[in-house]
């Protein structure tokens, strides 16, 4: 009989750093910023992220496109770079690019066998219009039932309200849910709040120094079908 290596019913996928690249961005502006296209795109991701994190401590909500756009906005800045180039990379940010191994992945997981069949919804901090902009660029919208927003939480992950967002909108159980991310705070947020994880780490980063650890690591979403049974 076929089996998973997860008890869950349901997949959950964070986008950003996982299943798009931030930093296909920059591909417009790439030859302008030569070889400071990486320190931009460093800064501006880390802004973007200590940003959401610091107006769910704030209690200050926001868009995460407004957060995205005040992290560039500090980051041209930073790097004394010209700040009209604002529009244009924002416009890029909306159709990021997928990573070779998510097309095939989604298919695997669709083609499971009944038994091993798995629920599959979006979780992430982008909002409901940036998530359908993002995933539909990249051809890969359908393979989910839905696509959840931390800005219904009215906070970022990993606060753990938008776990919660999950459990509700799915209508189950913590424990039969399983987050696929690429960053490692949101794997110990999501595993603190007793979701099954299962860490991309497609930087060989080392593991976050927290109480918690992921259940399993990969290097790539080419490893999920075979983790998952497929």
């Amino acid at each position: 009989m076929a089996s998973r290596a997860l008890s869950v019913d349901a997949i959950l996928f964070d986008v950003f750093g996982t299943m798009v690249d931030h930093d296909s961005a920059l591909l417009e502006t790439q030859a302008e910023l030569g070889g400071g296209a990486q320190e931009l795109a460093d800064l501006w991701r880390r802004k973007q992220l200590e940003y959401s994190w610091l107006r769910s401590l704030m209690n200050r909500p926001a868009d995460f496109s407004d957060v995205t756009k005040d992290a560039l906005d500090y980051a041209l800045a930073a790097l004394g770079l010209p700040g009209d180039w604002r529009d244009k990379m924002m416009a890029s940010y909306q159709k990021l690019s997928a990573f070779d191994d998510v097309a095939p992945a989604l298919c695997a997981l669709a083609d499971l066998p009944a038994s091993l069949a798995l629920r599959r919804a979006v979780l992430s901090n982008g909002s409901p219009a940036m998530l359908t902009s993002v995933l539909t660029s990249c051809a890969i919208i359908d393979h989910f039932e839905a696509l959840l927003s931390a800005r219904d939480a009215g906070v970022f992950k990993p606060h753990p309200l938008v776990y919660q967002l999950a459990c509700d909108r799915l209508h189950l159980d913590r424990h039969r849910l399983c987050l696929v991310s690429s960053n490692g705070w949101d794997i110990a947020g999501a595993a603190a709040f007793g979701f099954k994880t299962i860490w991309v780490n497609r930087q060989d980063d080392a593991i976050e120094r927290l109480p918690v650890r992921p259940d399993h690591i990969i290097r790539d979403l080419s490893a999920l079908p075979a983790l998952l049974g497929a």
